[in-house]
């Protein structure tokens, strides 16, 4: 296939996909999803309860299955593990297919949430065949860092901004030799990349970053196979994929200028997750 600052292969999964990828989060409705396919999105993430995404995505996939990169999975319950074999089946009845291409345990935020004996659990679901590969989404950088280096996961859905550069150092150098597919969540940070903090903060009259720069700033780092999108409508959808298209990746000054807002973020919104 052809790689470009748009297009790549998802590691090792050999998975041709778009490096922008969509999810619902914030519902911005069924049509968005669909405008999506439109303008060559593929890779799609979607939680149980995001209807607008299953039902877009059960429709538009008939006929054409293997166009689409389906990531979904099973919640991490925090005091126990969830039935995971019932989890797959519930999403392959929501989507209306017979795999689900990533398969990946959502939400661990300890290494202890994801101990060998389920990481066993999902492996066996791949060799079943109805998921093709398997992986998890984690705030815990270093476990994530060594899950890696043992190849014991596909698939890392990792949080990764211009506030949040810690994969940089706990993750990222550790993808090789077994090279899994690396999506990453949160490009605005919840959108506090994209609003103007207190005057003490930043001047007042310097710009503030655009959403399209901060998905632009993900997409800059190598490593990164694919960004989500999580719009709110078609609107937002069409202007942050208008300016990724044009702009491409970021040149030096504009990574500066990104990593310059993004410690004053990252200093002054702190959170459980921070």
């Amino acid at each position: 296939m052809i790689e470009d600052f748009l297009h790549t292969t998802l590691g090792r999964t050999n998975l041709a996909v778009h490096r922008v990828g969509l999810s619902a989060t914030y519902r911005p409705g069924e049509d968005t999803v669909r405008r999506a396919i439109d303008e060559g999105l593929n890779y799609f993430f979607c939680f149980g309860v995001d209807g607008q995404m299953t039902r877009a995505l059960r429709a538009e996939m008939k006929g054409r299955r293997e166009k689409f990169v389906v990531a979904t999975g099973a919640y991490n319950l925090l005091l126990g593990h969830p039935n995971i074999e019932r989890s797959l089946e519930k999403r392959l009845r929501q989507l209306g297919t017979d795999y689900i291409d990533v398969f990946m345990y959502l939400g661990v935020t300890k290494e202890k949430h994801f101990p060998p004996e389920l990481i066993e659990k999902f492996q066996r679901l791949k060799e079943g065949g109805r998921v093709r590969f398997i992986g998890l989404s984690t705030h815990a950088r270093k476990f994530a860092g060594r899950l890696a280096a043992e190849g014991l996961a596909d698939v890392l859905m990792i949080r990764y901004n211009a506030a949040h550069r810690g994969a940089e150092q706990d993750i990222f150098p550790f993808l090789q030799p077994h090279d899994p597919g690396v999506t990453s969540f949160t490009a605005t940070r919840w959108r506090e990349l994209i609003r103007r903090p207190a005057r003490d903060k930043w001047p007042q009259d310097e710009p503030i970053p655009t959403a399209g720069q901060c998905y632009r700033f993900v997409l800059s780092h190598p490593a990164v196979h694919v960004c989500l999108m999580s719009p709110k409508n078609a609107g937002q959808f069409d202007e942050n994929l208008k300016e990724i298209r044009e702009k491409g990746p970021l040149g030096p000054k504009e990574m500066e200028f990104m990593m310059k807002f993004g410690d004053v973020v990252h200093h002054t919104k702190k959170w459980f997750m921070g």
